[in-house]
């Protein structure tokens, strides 16, 4: 598999995950809840895995990139591109479902946002700043010990993008009124950069809680789970 087919790859994927989660939340919020916007990106990620998992690995957050890199499993110059072509897709899709929801007269930006990450008063249930923080490290924990285990060599083959795609439906359905959910700053960069102001002010928590989360999940996957993992 070469190297740009990888990179595309990742980029496509994250653009997927984006349009998808976020669009579920800004086009179709009301109808669906959060009960749906949980099963959109929990189900985004699920058919990517299946989609570009054998191209790339199907990463499409930055998050699971540098926990990847902790563990050896992937090289320094790869993890470098994958997290960059994941910032651009999550960019691209951000930017296309500004260009879509311009198209309706009601909509604003500074009101209906696009599906961004927030804490406090940007929070959708009112959660301050230490609250977002200790949620999206344990769900960024939870979400890579499910990836580890998913796709260690002793787990059932072909089974991986399910287990995966689940658990990151069932954090939304806990999280979404946390923070709405990051557990990928690229997910959250996206968004931020053009609904600015709070949005982009607070994107520092859902680029740093998510990486502390994902190295946490790779150091005790490592030295305490990788061993029992690996077949007899």
């Amino acid at each position: 598999m070469s190297d740009t087919n990888k990179y595309l790859a990742e980029l496509i994927g994250t653009f997927v995950l984006v349009f998808i989660g976020c669009g579920s939340a800004v086009i179709a919020g009301k109808e669906v809840g959060f009960l749906g916007i949980s099963l959109a990106f929990g189900i985004a990620v699920l058919v990517m895995v299946y989609a570009i998992g054998p191209i790339s690995g199907c990463h499409i957050n930055p998050a699971i990139t540098i926990a990847m890199l902790v563990n050896g499993k992937i090289t320094s110059k790869d993890a470098g591109v994958y997290i960059i072509c994941q910032c651009i897709g999550a960019i691209i899709a951000a930017v296309l479902l500004l260009v879509i929801m311009s198209g309706l007269p009601s909509y604003n930006i500074a009101v209906n946002g696009l599906g961004q990450n927030g804490y406090g008063e940007a929070s959708p249930g009112g959660f301050p700043l230490m609250s977002g923080l200790i949620a999206e490290v344990i769900l960024t924990f939870i979400f890579l010990m499910v990836i580890f285990g998913a796709t260690s060599k002793a787990a059932p083959a072909g089974f991986a993008g399910i287990a995966i795609g689940l658990s990151l439906a069932i954090i939304h359905i806990v999280g979404i009124p946390v923070t709405g959910v990051s557990v990928n700053p690229a997910r959250s960069l996206g968004p931020a950069l053009l609904v600015g102001g709070t949005a982009l002010a607070q994107l520092w928590l859902f680029i740093v809680a998510p990486i502390i989360g994902a190295v946490l999940a790779a150091v005790v996957w490592k030295y305490l789970f990788e061993a029992s993992a690996s077949p007899a």
